[in-house]
């Protein structure tokens, strides 16, 4: 998954867990595809600053992801999603089932 892609989709997922200034250092820059310079200008901080800060945002939303794996997860229930829609059959659909809920059980089981 190309890198912009990935932390955008981690944020969707964590970004309650970030401050109000990261969040809006990390939104400029990332959805409405500011520079660091006119961050910093609109905030009235340095560019320094600003960098310093989203760096933290991306490595936070990296160590939440390994620790948590919420997009992981959500990834995998996708695919099973769209292979309950294209099964042919009930029994297909049941065998699915029984897969997705023992691979939740590894998961809720894993450390």
């Amino acid at each position: 998954m190309e890198k912009k892609v990935r932390l955008i989709s981690l944020y969707e997922l964590y970004q309650q867990l970030f401050t109000e200034k990261q969040q809006a250092y990390f939104e400029e820059y990332y959805f409405e595809d500011l520079s660091l310079a006119e961050i910093a200008e609109n905030h009235q901080v340095s560019r320094n600053a600003v960098h310093d800060q989203v760096k933290k945002v991306e490595h936070g939303l990296e160590t939440y992801e390994a620790k948590l794996g919420m997009l992981e997860m959500a990834m995998t229930y996708e695919q099973l999603l769209e292979k309950i829609y294209a099964a042919e059959s009930l029994e297909t659909v049941k065998a699915l089932l029984d897969e997705a809920r023992i691979e939740v059980e590894v998961t809720i089981g894993r450390d």
